[in-house]
């Protein structure tokens, strides 16, 4: 399967955040399942491109996943420092998985941080059950950084992100 990845156009934001909300509600990445409010975040893809760089991954014409890159830590930006690029919402859609889609779509995000002046390093944020990303991550040369490991509801105590970085 050839993929490719471009920019979102503004007619595929719809689809991509149908994948990316079923995504995180099949993968069981809802603490709240349907009623999370992050649900309407990861649907919002308009409000993404806004503020930062949405990503597609398109085989046989056909939205398959998608990626938000963050550059110098833009309002986006959930853990990235001065001189620090971040891939968020990382999502295939089921049908598509194990093709590489994903894997295409944060090196896309690493060439484009190695193109941002001053970008030094690329960092992103992870759930613990989310095994498959964080083998991609591994074999793309992401080592965690325990260090900056973060809660983002701090007054539910279970809930807390793994981090990456990635140096340039």
């Amino acid at each position: 399967m050839d993929i490719v990845i471009r920019r979102a156009e503004p007619g595929e934001y719809a689809e991509l955040g149908e994948i990316t909300a079923r995504a995180y509600l099949g993968d069981g990445l809802l603490d709240f399942g349907e009623s999370d409010d992050y649900l309407g975040e990861l649907r919002d893809v308009a409000k993404r491109a806004a503020a930062a760089e949405v990503l597609v991954a398109v085989a046989n014409d056909r939205v398959i996943g998608g990626v938000t890159f963050v550059p110098a830590g833009g309002p986006m930006a959930d853990i990235a420092r001065e001189g620090e690029a971040e891939i968020r919402m990382l999502a295939v859609s089921p049908e598509a998985r194990g093709r590489g889609a994903g894997e295409a779509l944060v090196r896309a995000c690493i060439d484009r941080a190695r193109a941002v002046d001053g970008c030094v390093r690329v960092v992103l944020s992870t759930q613990r059950t989310m095994h498959t990303a964080h083998r991609i991550y591994e074999r793309l040369g992401f080592t965690r950084t325990p260090e900056r490991d973060w809660n983002p509801i701090p007054h539910l105590d279970d809930i807390m992100l793994l981090t990456y970085a990635l140096e340039l």
